[in-house]
Order: structure tokens, then C-alpha cells, then sequence
């Protein structure tokens, strides 16, 4: 029987600060791996065309940045993106400084999630809020380099039907559930593929609620969230495994601009420069330090 151990959850729990929320993550659709600037399709612009005095930001001189509301942890803490604190408020402020920008020369705005994805103008400057980089998506809007790889994983209770089971063929007669538009709900449906269709969920704790309640076997989700969900949010909640990358390529997180944004080469520029200089590393470190999680065969 594969799983994490509770008590290594409950330190990663510790060690993440007091976690409070889950994470929602995003729907379906191709991914794209590239970690470069290249996987935008924009053109590098010059390191001059990236300052705030050069910038066309939303507002003059300000950096811009949505996030949707409750923003989870571990990605931000105390549901505040304005503290620094979590994953992703943190890169935030690492790309806002890589392009010239101090911290009370950042704004946040909330922006729900769906509303991100969806084409149209944008009143801020990028978001972010662990939006996977899908081609469907590029249709409606830019996203910059990848700045964090997903892997989704299945959670369970201790107990359960789907407790200690070591292969995706094991979980084919399980009931699975995901977040409505999610790329979790997409790997439930084209990489385990069980026999019953999958329960969505508006949101990760009306999941967590209902894998309480018996009514699932257990929930897809991003890995980070699934050591919030066992340790934090589940009694007796085990990791069931991690889902093979499909085709062996990593899904992506990125951060969403407009379609066409001036921006989305600077800002992918900076993300380039944080992971190069092993900036996201430690961020990645800080803020979402994993034991592992077995991998379903």
C-alpha cells in the first residue's frame, strides 16, 4: 500500500504555515511545457521596453495584479496576496521586482477565476492564480512562461475503496470528483477513465465535504493541494498516488494576460530570469515543501 504518511503531511502542514483553504485549480484543455519566453509565442523585447517608466501597464507607474477571492493556501496566506506570503504572492512580488517595481508600487485587484480565462479586456496587468498554460486558452488570452510544473493527484480517506491502491487501473470503478473546469477534471476523465462519471464541484471543499460525507471515493486535485486537503482538511485523509505527467509532459502554471498584452514578453522574460536564477526554487522551497507522493503506475 502506497501512501503519505499522516505524520509527514502533518509536518509539510506545519512547516506551509496554518493552512486554511484549498486551492482551486483550472480547466481542461491542451497543456504547453515550454518554461521560456518562447512558449508565449511573443517576441523578447528589449531589457529597456521592461521598466516601469516603459511599461503600459493598467495604471502608470503601478503593477497590476488579480488574484480570485478567497485566495487559497499554500499558493497565499491568511487569504491576503498583499502580505508576500504563499507560493504564488511571492512570485508575484519576484516578477514585480524583476521588472523595477517595489512593493507599495503593487496593486492587487480580484478577479474570479472563470472571468480570467475568458477573452476580452483585462483591468489588470497579469493574474495569477494557478492557471494552467493550455492552447485552448491561448486562444482567449497570453500567458507568460511557466512558472510552476502540476502534477495532479489523487486523495482519499483511510479506509476508503481506493486507499493503498497502486495503479490508475485500480481506481476504474472508483467515484472520483474535481472541481467544475479543471484540468483535475480532465485527468480523471482522460487519464483514469473509470466507469462512473466523475461528481463536480463549484469548489475543492464542497469536494472535501462530500469525500467526508462517503458520497465520492476520492478527489483529484494539484499536488500541493492535495497535502493541504489530507493533513488540513480530512480526518483521516491519505494520499492515493500522483498521476503519470501526460504524455510525459508537465502541466504549467502561468500567469494570464491579455490577448496581445505589450506585457506578456516582459513578464515571461522575468519569469524566465526568477527560474534561471533558482529564485522560484527557493520560493518553491518556502512555500510548498513536499514529502513526495507514489506514483500511480
Amino acid at each position: 500500500m502506497l501512501k503519505t504518511p499522516r505524520l509527514a503531511v502533518a509536518a509539510l502542514a506545519t512547516a506551509t504555515l496554518a493552512l486554511t483553504a484549498c486551492a482551486p485549480t483550472d480547466e481542461g484543455g491542451d497543456t504547453a511545457s515550454d518554461t521560456t519566453s518562447d512558449a508565449t509565442g511573443s517576441e523578447s523585447p528589449a531589457a529597456d521596453e521592461c521598466t516601469p517608466d516603459a511599461m503600459d501597464t493598467v495604471t502608470a507607474g503601478t503593477l497590476t495584479i488579480a488574484t480570485d477571492d478567497p485566495a487559497y493556501e499554500p499558493w497565499f496566506v491568511d487569504n491576503d496576496p498583499t502580505n508576500g506570503q504563499g507560493y504564488e504572492s511571492a512570485v508575484a512580488y519576484a516578477i514585480a521586482e524583476q521588472l523595477g517595481y517595489t512593493q507599495d508600487q503593487v496593486t492587487w485587484v480580484t478577479v474570479p477565476f472563470n472571468k480570467v480565462v475568458q477573452p476580452g479586456p483585462k483591468d489588470f496587468d497579469f493574474d495569477v492564480n494557478q492557471v494552467s498554460i493550455t492552447e485552448a486558452r491561448r486562444k482567449a488570452v497570453d500567458f507568460s512562461s511557466g512558472y510552476y510544473d502540476v502534477v495532479q493527484t489523487v486523495v482519499t480517506n483511510k479506509g476508503s475503496a481506493i486507499d493503498g491502491v497502486t495503479s490508475i487501473a485500480d481506481l476504474a470503478d472508483a467515484k472520483l470528483g474535481a472541481q467544475v473546469g479543471t484540468t483535475s477534471y480532465t485527468a480523471i476523465t482522460e487519464q483514469i477513465q473509470p466507469s462512473e462519471d466523475p461528481a463536480v464541484f463549484d469548489t475543492n471543499d464542497q469536494a472535501v465535504q462530500a469525500l467526508k460525507n462517503g458520497q465520492i471515493d476520492g478527489i483529484v486535485v494539484d499536488l500541493p493541494t492535495a497535502y493541504y486537503m489530507a493533513a488540513a482538511q480530512l480526518d483521516d485523509g491519505v494520499i492515493v498516488g500522483q498521476l503519470p505527467l501526460p504524455e510525459g509532459e508537465p502541466e504549467q502554471f502561468g500567469a494570464v494576460l491579455g490577448k496581445g498584452s505589450a506585457l506578456t514578453g516582459c513578464v515571461s522574460q522575468a519569469v524566465d530570469a526568477l527560474r534561471e536564477d533558482g529564485v522560484l526554487d527557493q520560493i518553491g522551497q518556502e512555500w510548498l515543501a513536499q514529502q513526495g507522493a507514489p506514483e500511480l503506475s
